[in-house]
């Protein structure tokens, strides 16, 4: 590109160039590079359409464009990513935050029991960024919230995260391989347990895209041989830790069959009210349970 540049002119290079690239939504991704360089939402790109473009800001749009076609993901290139109504700032240090994901937390949060607790108390269970708990500790003004990861640097990114949207004093963080749960919690407390851990079978980890395999860590995808190695420890510990009706909310392999069985493994272990949801493409890839009133 040769300056000077309109914003328009622009827009239309990274787009087209985004295609010759292979990468997905080029206009929309170009889009979003542009609005994070002039610190506006997309929708305010139009006003700008004839601004033109300074070198500096020319090279900066070269360097996230190029950052992309490589296979480096937008988000880690823009540094941050919304999740429902949070701006959070993302790097390699954890996933992603995804759609799906933002469901699953919308499935707690719509969930009248938990609605009609004073002071509730909530676990995210596989925090990475820190979007889940975050998410609920804003929906729930007066809930205590315990974020739990086994990876360091996710949970240093979670803390970054909380205490720029106020919400250090609010949430919790801790390593879960170094902490006892029953020394921080007493059994029958949690209100509801939400978790978004790896649930990728370890034999397709090494099939997914390229600019997941290459970039997003692999502690937070693989889950073992089917997957369900951290599901179903979440479960085991969520029969312990949860009060009489407290809920389960879970997302897993919409791909590997896992809704089913991990329905079979709640019924086992007690619980009821256990039910699937589906994705916006219509796989199932959520359950949510409960344990029965009086256990």
């Amino acid at each position: 590109m040769d300056s000077p540049r309109t914003l328009a002119w622009t827009l239309d290079a990274a787009a087209a160039y985004f295609a010759r690239c292979g990468v997905d939504s080029p206009r929309a991704t170009a889009e979003h590079l542009a609005a994070r360089l002039f610190g506006v939402r997309r929708g305010e790109l139009a006003s700008r359409a004839d601004q033109t473009l300074s070198t500096p800001r020319l090279d900066a749009m070269r360097r996230g464009m190029k950052r992309i076609a490589a296979g480096e993901p937008l988000q880690y290139v823009l540094g941050q990513w919304d999740f429902r109504d949070l701006t959070l700032k993302t790097d390699r240090r954890a996933l992603v935050p995804r759609p799906e994901t933002e469901q699953l937390a919308g499935l707690a949060i719509a969930s009248p029991r938990l609605r009609s607790i004073d002071a509730p108390t909530i676990i995210d269970w596989g925090t990475g960024s820190g979007c889940i708990a975050l998410c609920l500790a804003r929906e729930f003004p007066t809930a205590r919230v315990l974020g739990l990861d086994i990876s360091p640097e996710a949970l240093a990114l979670a803390a970054e995260n909380a205490a720029a949207l106020g919400l250090a004093q609010r949430v919790t963080f801790a390593n879960i391989a170094e902490i006892d749960l029953s020394e921080v919690l007493d059994g029958g407390s949690v209100d509801a347990i939400v978790s978004n851990p790896p649930y990728i079978p370890t034999a397709q980890v090494d099939r997914l895209e390229p600019k997941v395999l290459a970039w997003e860590p692999r502690l937070a995808l693989d889950g073992g041989a089917d997957g369900m190695d951290v599901l179903r420890a979440v479960c085991e510990e969520a029969t312990m830790l949860l009060a009489p009706q407290g809920e389960l909310y879970l997302e897993l392999d919409a791909e590997s069959g896992q809704a089913a069985a991990m329905s079979r493994h709640l019924a086992e272990l007690g619980f009821d009210e256990i039910r699937t949801h589906r994705d916006f493409a219509g796989a199932e890839r959520f359950v949510s349970a409960a344990l029965p009133a009086g256990v």
